[in-house]
């Protein structure tokens, strides 16, 4: 009997930094300042890709760098978490990509995600009188623990409470990425287990009303035990990476813009 292929997945980090980005404008403090290219951030926003297919999480105001940085030509798809500009502010920049490929760009989301970015990208969603220049895309509206179908894979879209506003992450396979999380629901927690790959935020080491601290993050990992996790969302106020990577357990780790896992 032939062995059974495995699928490979990858995932590469397209920014892993705060709203403000790291540097943030006008700090002098030792990340800010730092030559280590770990310690420079770009929002935070994911791709996932697999066979033919290729995804991104967030599309945030550093899209367009993002996408020149990785050499990216065409997508398959936007997945929102939330409707935070940090998230969101980038979705111009598809044109592009729309243009290439000649069809409207499938974007995902919360309804009330999707109302925000119609409020806020009008020209984008507009039927009549559209500005020849403007992108097309085709709205796809995802309730919390919906599955879809992508290609071969399942997406299941998991609540989570970023504060008191409900966002959602993202499940494919045996990986996981969550970000702007501060509390899992029961539910979630349990779509969370056995997983081979969890990513999550994990701001800096104070309380923080809306994100979880390392230690809360820690707590949480140690609860679901995943495999391998690579934490992000990463504040300047972390500190440096080569601080703080050592300090992480064995399997838990700092993730970095441009950095790419194959699972």
């Amino acid at each position: 009997m032939a062995p059974v292929k495995t699928q490979i997945m990858k995932v590469t980090f397209l920014g892993t930094g705060t709203s403000q980005g790291v540097p943030v404008i006008g700090c002098q403090c030792r990340v800010c300042q730092s030559d280590q290219p770990k310690d420079k951030r770009l929002r935070t926003a994911a791709m996932i890709e697999w066979k033919d297919r290729r995804y991104i999480i967030d599309c945030g105001p550093d899209f367009r760098m993002q996408m020149l940085r990785e050499k990216v030509d065409r997508i398959d798809g936007i997945f929102f978490t939330h409707e935070h500009a940090d998230h969101t502010a980038g979705l111009d920049d598809i044109r592009p990509l729309y243009f290439r490929a000649g069809k409207p760009i499938p974007i995902y989301g919360l309804s009330r995600v999707m109302n925000d970015l119609k409020n806020r990208f009008r020209y984008i969603f507009a039927q009549e009188n559209r500005y020849p220049g403007a992108p097309r895309v085709q709205v796809h509206i995802l309730e919390p623990h919906q599955k879809i179908k992508l290609g071969n894979q399942t997406l299941e879209a998991l609540p989570v409470l970023h504060g008191q506003l409900p966002i959602l992450g993202y499940k494919i396979g045996k990986m996981a990425y969550i970000t702007d999380a501060k509390q899992l629901p029961e539910s979630t927690m349990a779509a969370l287990q056995n997983l081979d790959l969890l990513i999550i935020n994990a701001l800096h080491h104070k309380q923080h009303p809306t994100h979880l601290n390392v230690k809360e993050a820690l707590e949480l990992i140690e609860k679901l035990n995943p495999k391998q996790t690579y934490l992000t969302h990463i504040s300047h106020h972390m500190g440096l990476y080569d601080t703080i990577s050592p300090q992480l357990p064995k399997h838990v780790n700092l993730a970095y813009d441009g950095l790419s896992i194959e699972f």
